[in-house]
Order: C-alpha cells, then sequence, then structure tokens
C-alpha cells in the first residue's frame, strides 16, 4: 500500500514575503487597471449585497464571484483573473470575520480616489512562473499580456514553494510585486554570550544612545520633504477635484510622501540589521508610541522617526538569527535610577535636566546614556533569569 504524503501543519512551516518594483508596459498597466477595477468593483459589489440581505431579510448570504459573473450586468469579470476575484471573497470573508470578534470595525467600501491598488492571484497548476537575470526577474502572470519585467535588488531563498502573488500600485504610481513563499520551518540556533549585549534608550533630541555611548541620529525623512509638500498641497488645494491637473498634482504629493517613507525604511532596515549582527542580545523599552505623540505633542516627530518600525524590525530578524530581542517594561526607572549604585532620582522627572549627579554615591550621569545602560542590565537580567 502507497504511503501517503502527510500536510505539513503551520507550525512546521513559515512564510516569507519578497517584494520588488515592477517595470509593466502600457499593455500590461491597462490589464493591471482592468483587474484593480474588477477587484474593487467587486468586493463594493458583494459588501453591499450582504449588507442589505441583512438589515432587510436578517439573512447572511453566502455569494461567490461565480454567481457574479453570470449575471448579464457584470459578465465583463470574466475577463480578469478568477483566482484574484476569489481573494475578494476570502479578504470579505475575513473582514466580516474581524469585525464580529472584535477586532476591527465594520467593513467600509473601497475608493477609487485612494489609489492603493492591488490584487492577489495565488498559485495553481504551474499559472504563475519566472524567471531571473542578474537585474531582473520575468514574470508570467495570469491572463497579463507578456511578461512582467520586475527588478531584482535582492536574492530569494532557495528550497521554498510559491503559494501567491500580489501586484500593487501605490499613489505615486509605481508598481510593486510581491511572492509569498512557504518554508519548512527550522528554528535558528545560536550560542548567545550574554556579555555581549547593548541597550537602546530612545532620544527624542537623536534616534537612540546605547550602552556603548554612542548616539545615533534619524535621517528626519519628513522634516526634509515638509516644505516642498506643504507647497505641492497648497497647489493641489487649489485646483478642481477630479481635473486631469488635479490628478497630476496628486502624484507629486504621493511622490513626496513615498520619498520620506522609503527613506525611513531604509534606514531602519539598514540599522536593525546592523544591530542585530553585531549583538546576541537588544535591550529596548516597550513604550507606547500612540500615547507618547499624544501626551507629549511630538505626534509628527515621533512617527517621523519610525521607532514603532524599528522595533518590529529588530524583533524579526533577531528571530531569524536564533538571537534575542528583550522589551523592558514601560515603567522601568531606567532615566531615574543610579547605573553605580541603583539609587533613585527625583531630579529626571523634569525632563529638561539631560544631566544629574547621584545624590548617594556622587556619580555624574548622562541621562540618555544612564538610561541605556540601565536597559542593557535590566535585559540581561531578564535573560539570565529566565
Amino acid at each position: 500500500m502507497p504511503l501517503r504524503k502527510t500536510k505539513k501543519t503551520s507550525a512546521e512551516i513559515i512564510r516569507k514575503a519578497y517584494k520588488f518594483q515592477a517595470v509593466p508596459t502600457e499593455e500590461q498597466k491597462a490589464m493591471f487597471a482592468q483587474t484593480f477595477g474588477c477587484v474593487r468593483y467587486l468586493y463594493n459589489r458583494m459588501l453591499d449585497d450582504k449588507s442589505k440581505a441583512y438589515k432587510y431579510f436578517g439573512e447572511n448570504l453566502n455569494l461567490t464571484p461565480a454567481w457574479y459573473k453570470h449575471i448579464s450586468c457584470c459578465r465583463w469579470l470574466a475577463d480578469v483573473d478568477a483566482l484574484a476575484l476569489a481573494n475578494v471573497q476570502l479578504n470579505l470573508n475575513t473582514a466580516f470575520q474581524n469585525f464580529f470578534n472584535k477586532r476591527a470595525k465594520y467593513p467600509k467600501f473601497k475608493k477609487k480616489s485612494d489609489h492603493h491598488d492591488s490584487y492577489t492571484t495565488n498559485v495553481v497548476n504551474g499559472n504563475i512562473s519566472y524567471r531571473t537575470s542578474d537585474k531582473y526577474m520575468y514574470v508570467t502572470l495570469p491572463k497579463i499580456p507578456g511578461e512582467l519585467m520586475v527588478k531584482n535588488h535582492r536574492p530569494v531563498k532557495q528550497d521554498g514553494k510559491l503559494k501567491s502573488v500580489t501586484v500593487s500600485r501605490e499613489p505615486s504610481g509605481k508598481y510593486y510585486i510581491s511572492f509569498l513563499f512557504e518554508y519548512t520551518k527550522v528554528k535558528a540556533v545560536h550560542d548567545i554570550d550574554p556579555d555581549n549585549a547593548i541597550g537602546l534608550d530612545m532620544s527624542m533630541r537623536s534616534f537612540y544612545v546605547d550602552s556603548d555611548g554612542n548616539e545615533v541620529d534619524s535621517p528626519h525623512a519628513y522634516l526634509h520633504v515638509q516644505d516642498r509638500l506643504a507647497r505641492e498641497q497648497r497647489k493641489l488645494s487649489h485646483m478642481k477635484k477630479g481635473s486631469s491637473n488635479y490628478q497630476k498634482q496628486k502624484r507629486k504629493v504621493a511622490k513626496l510622501h513615498a520619498k520620506a517613507t522609503y527613506q525611513r525604511n531604509d534606514f531602519l532596515h539598514k540599522l536593525s540589521r546592523k544591530l542585530v549582527d553585531a549583538y546576541d542580545i537588544v535591550g529596548i523599552e516597550d513604550l507606547d508610541m500612540k500615547g507618547m505623540s499624544q501626551a507629549l505633542n511630538f505626534g509628527k516627530s515621533i512617527s517621523d522617526k519610525g521607532w514603532g518600525r524599528f522595533t518590529r524590525m529588530l524583533v524579526y530578524k533577531a528571530e531569524a538569527c536564533g538571537k534575542r530581542v528583550i522589551k523592558i517594561d514601560k515603567w522601568f526607572p531606567s532615566s531615574k535610577m543610579c547605573r553605580e549604585c541603583g539609587c533613585l532620582s527625583k531630579k529626571t522627572k523634569d525632563l529638561s535636566v539631560r544631566e544629574w549627579t547621584c545624590p548617594h554615591c556622587g556619580a555624574t550621569h548622562n541621562r540618555d546614556y544612564n538610561a541605556a545602560v540601565n536597559i542593557k542590565n535590566e535585559a540581561v537580567r531578564i535573560y539570565c533569569t529566565c
């Protein structure tokens, strides 16, 4: 009797996405626009039908894209990738599940004016393929004419199974393609040395101060485009909404926002990779970014630094290398505690106090450097007691 192949559970697999910039032809752009429109229309139509059916008849409709294709007014849905439409149904069902489980608000209609367009298609019977060269990848997608040229800026880990592909168009007009691969989960093993640790104290004056005494400044990506962005947005406000010039100006504004985002993400990716490669333990504060931006009136500055995204990057990169990122409780008195004797000082309640002297041992401390050392020591203590 032949042996059956056992299906791997979610605990045995790991999914990783690779995102690349696509360079479509005009014919491919037209087909992408048609697919984006069909996906948006089907989502809104299904949401409207389900909402009305429940409101007026108390019924929970289980609609499918195939049902809409047979309606005379919706037969044009058959011109695009069927799996892209099938994922619309899955996404809408997920949105309703999140609403009923109180994880999200009621699903909203998708607007064409948002210009956040995307669709996902799955790999079935080899309908998606790609080949690579030094600078480009060439991808074959269902219903898309020819091969889609993609900028190949990073290698794809081998031995993975391609599961799905997502094509997106950003408000700036750039196209991106994301490949979702499935790998067998292999737990990273690394001999952690507690002496090879670092503590990071997030700073409003810079990006952070570490326990080695280094101060890293942020690129201030949004600050550098803020004045130009204000001028372009002022021009946009004076134009007739929906006109050709309005759409062109809107893309200019979107490109400035995208430029700041790309610069910030590039800085955060490189910095987080450098820290994970150099240290076995990274101690950071578990800060409430939203609360800080509201309470301290530093909303724009905190968002521009990207501390929350930086923390997430550190965590997943450290996990992949078998290293540790330890979050210190936000109530831990890192700034108040003397790193020499452990005495707490009340002077540091005033944020303008950058240097202070311990009333017990007389040691003089720089506020941020002292906090970084205390965060490092606490992270090592937590690791050693686990």
